[in-house]
């Protein structure tokens, strides 16, 4: 019997309900912990405090889990709305282990591009940004001669980073032994300037020096579109992490993941409530015990984690009654600055009868021309960006059918605003939507429109709708902003707690910035602060499951349910 199996067989496990609705615990079980929220974090936060020998239990205001990480289904289509390259595919790395505890990948295959994205002005013009550094030199130099050093030097840091495995997902900052630190030290300190150099450096700074006026535009989108404020580092470090097929497309995509990750929670002893929505936070005497449901019912733990979003948990669950000077830098200070949260997005997308072009790129960003953008409603840049999504995995489409999935950045007031106040323009604007990406389609590649069956358009709204994040960000706070340094201190100096709150923590994108490994590891710090509130030993280890990935897993999929049931391009 494997560890893993010996801990199935002997660990927590689902307790009566009576336990979870009293005040004092049973004697002799172990301590309880409410999490709040099935997302990425909530599910990693259930996992690792399952393995650590507490009793956990998570409520779900959805029927799915994984928040952002999710997909939803129509007329046999799956539109796959998250992942766009995941960190942590490869084996062998430390983000790779987070994944490989959650088992996050059991039983998958991983698909790797051999470029990263492909930006194509509105003249046919491209670049393909390759993940290999020879080959994108030679065809940046191909594209332009007179950009010779700049190029050179892209390409030379790329390298540089390909030699380079940094992933601190394993161990939160505050508990970091002498040992990890003079190990992180030892990676770190030979190439200290390069880091300090490529995160000083401004992307759009360094774009603005090329000569040529497709290379300016195409470097500020590798991430498919303009983030705003990123330097060189995020840009070097993901596409060295794709060069080693460590930034791959998991099989069952974003909802295919949650599902692992819920599977492993389970199996672990934990228990998930959905459409349980958490209207407060029980305080008494300055201490977490417990939450209220809408409806009323009370539910109590030794410690409670929030991994919801953060504006929500601070001031609605809490009332605002326990903040700080960090907690009150970002929610009076920077949320209100322009660009300190990641941009929402419109998405489209288009279910057509066929097979997608192989020699395509799966990842293209559309320059468009001028006065296109115009007719986005709510667009903030002149860009659309296409993933020919029926390249990433099986089983986003039936049978001779392909999805493409359209994205641009747009504003969230624009659209909270139309759906508030006027529904029937809000329908039109998505229809608006829905009607460009056909006609790009079309001009782009004539008889498209005569194949296509259906588009499926979500917007800001509904991801607030459906997620409940602020301003229908997608990645919470803005990497390499203000709020970078500040959440890094909340996770390192206050250990994911509030000022005067005991038994509490949060976790999280709202606690530990974007992306899903990171969400993950806020789970996994967070459980290693509250073990030693709890006097318990923190303890994690692979998860041992080897069943091969199938569509079944994904469960019953609501056609269009709590989604997008009114929203959808038709109605």
């Amino acid at each position: 019997m494997t560890h893993d199996d010996t801990a199935r067989a002997t660990g927590p496990g689902p307790a009566d309900s009576s336990d979870w609705t009293t005040r004092e615990r049973t004697p002799g079980t172990p301590p309880r912990v409410i999490v709040i929220g099935a997302g990425v974090a909530g599910l990693a936060t259930g996992c690792y405090a399952q393995m650590s020998g507490a009793r956990t239990r998570l409520f779900e205001k959805h029927v799915l889990p994984g928040g952002c990480c999710t997909a939803w289904s129509r007329d046999g289509y799956l539109f796959d709305y998250c992942i766009e390259w995941l960190i942590g595919t490869a084996p062998g790395n430390d983000a790779h282990q987070v994944w490989a505890e959650l088992g996050a990948l059991d039983g998958k295959s991983v698909t790797n591009f051999e470029l990263f994205n492909k930006v194509e002005d509105e003249n046919g013009r491209s670049v393909t940004f390759y993940n290999d550094p020879d080959r994108l030199e030679a065809h940046l130099l191909g594209i332009s001669p007179a950009d010779a050093p700049l190029i050179r030097a892209f390409t030379r840091d790329l390298r540089r980073f390909i030699d380079i495995e940094l992933y601190p997902f394993l161990t939160a900052p505050a508990l970091r032994t002498v040992r990890e630190r003079a190990q992180t030290l030892r990676t770190v300190l030979p190439a200290f300037r390069l880091f300090w150099r490529t995160a000083a450096t401004p992307m759009h700074v360094f774009a603005d020096r090329f000569q040529d006026p497709l290379l300016r535009k195409a470097f500020r989108n590798i991430f498919f579109q303009d983030p705003g404020g990123f330097p060189l580092l995020p840009y070097l470090f993901n596409m060295a992490a794709a060069h080693h097929g460590n930034a791959g497309f998991p099989q069952g995509g974003s909802l295919g993941l949650a599902r692992s990750v819920e599977e492993r929670y389970r199996n672990l002893g934990g228990t998930i409530t959905y459409r349980a929505r958490t209207e407060r936070i029980l305080v008494e005497n300055d201490r977490a015990i417990g939450i209220e449901l809408r409806g009323g019912r009370r539910y109590f733990a030794e410690h409670v984690v929030s991994a919801c979003d953060g504006h929500t948990t601070v001031y609605g669950l809490l009332g605002g009654r326990y903040t700080g000077p960090r907690i009150d830098k970002l929610y009076t200070d920077l949320l209100h600055r322009p660009g300190t949260l990641f941009p929402a997005v419109v998405s489209a997308f288009v279910g057509l009868r066929g097979d997608l072009d192989p020699d395509e790129a799966h990842s293209t960003t559309h320059l468009l021309a001028p006065g296109d953008a115009d007719h986005l409603p709510g667009a903030l840049q002149d860009s659309l960006v296409v993933q020919a999504r029926s390249r990433y995995a099986g089983g986003f489409a039936p049978p001779g059918r392909s999805v493409l999935h359209c994205t641009y950045f747009s504003d969230y007031a624009h659209w909270k605003d139309l759906r508030t106040r006027n529904r029937k323009e809000y329908r039109h604007r998505k229809r608006q939507v829905a009607d460009f990406v056909r006609d790009f389609l079309e001009r782009r590649t004539p008889g498209t429109a005569d194949r296509i069956e259906i588009v499926e358009v979500a917007t800001p709204a509904t991801t607030h709708r459906y997620t409940g994040n602020l301003g229908g960000s997608i990645l919470a706070w803005k990497a390499f902003s203000e709020a970078d340094d500040v959440t890094a201190r909340l996770v390192g100096k206050d250990r994911m707690r509030l000022p005067g709150l005991s038994g509490f923590s949060m976790a999280g994108q709202w606690a530990g910035m974007g992306g899903l490994i990171r969400a993950a590891s806020t789970g996994r710090f967070a459980v290693q602060y509250l073990c030693r509130e709890l006097g318990l030993e923190f303890r994690a280890w692979e998860s041992k499951g080897d069943e091969p990935w199938h569509p079944g897993k994904l469960g019953h999929l609501p056609q269009l349910d709590r989604w997008s049931a009114r929203e959808s391009e038709g109605s």
